[in-house]
């Protein structure tokens, strides 16, 4: 299919809703022949329709591959990026959340490590949901938005699990551009299924009641201000 054509964003008869947003005229970006990507008007984001999705069991399989650990120099070196802006930010000893933590939680022990108060959260691998009654000075969700079937739930989680004046966390790389999709490697793990642009972002601040921040490429600074 010429390049031009798939990436025309002609409204689709079978327009699914955002799973961010909700709203429903959604067009088709990007057909294949394992699943689609689509496009969002209202908050620009891009999604794989949930028929696309690996099983529950698929999924953790997947996860599971995952070879990311606290004595990893290298990802502790990614993660270092995030936790630098942190400790600027927050007052000592703040309480914080690491949610989606995945099978080798590094985040929230380089944090520990500065002296803040972490608990963790992971659908799969620390799926205590005890700790999603309490509420927390800040939320960390690296490497996780692009997993998230339900975006839209997940941030409304977020803003109930935050204090006023808390601090949500994300990073995730960002689609800066339509241009690079067709050969973008982000979207090509079978677990992303949400692909945020800058207006994506932008939107969820606003509806969110939050000021945003971006301190580095590719990550986010959410603030609840009320």
């Amino acid at each position: 299919m010429p390049r031009a054509n798939r990436y025309s964003l002609q409204a689709d008869i079978t327009s699914r809703a955002c799973p961010l947003c909700t709203f429903a005229q959604t067009s088709l970006l990007l057909q294949e022949p394992m699943r689609e990507y689509r496009r969002c008007p209202n908050c620009a984001l891009t999604f794989v329709p949930v028929a696309y999705h690996l099983s529950r069991r698929d999924e953790n399989a997947r996860y599971r591959m995952h070879q990311n650990r606290p004595d990893d120099l290298k990802y502790r070196a990614f993660l270092d990026r995030l936790v630098r802006h942190l400790v600027s930010i927050l007052p000592p000893g703040a309480t914080g959340l690491d949610y989606g933590s995945g099978p080798g939680p590094t985040l929230s022990v380089m944090l520990e490590e500065h002296g803040f108060v972490m608990r963790i959260y992971d659908p799969y691998f620390a799926p205590d949901k005890t700790v999603l009654n309490g509420n927390y000075d800040f939320i960390t969700c690296t490497e996780t938005v692009e997993h998230f079937a339900q975006p839209g739930r997940e941030f409304a989680i977020f803003k109930r699990l935050l204090h006023n004046g808390g601090w949500l966390a994300v990073m995730t790389q960002i689609l800066e551009s339509d241009d690079i999709f067709d050969n973008w490697w982000y979207r090509n793990d079978p677990t992303h299924v949400c692909f945020f642009r800058p207006e994506t972002m932008r939107w969820i601040a606003t509806s969110f009641g939050w000021g945003m921040e971006n301190p580095a490429p590719n990550i986010t600074l959410f603030l609840r201000e009320y």
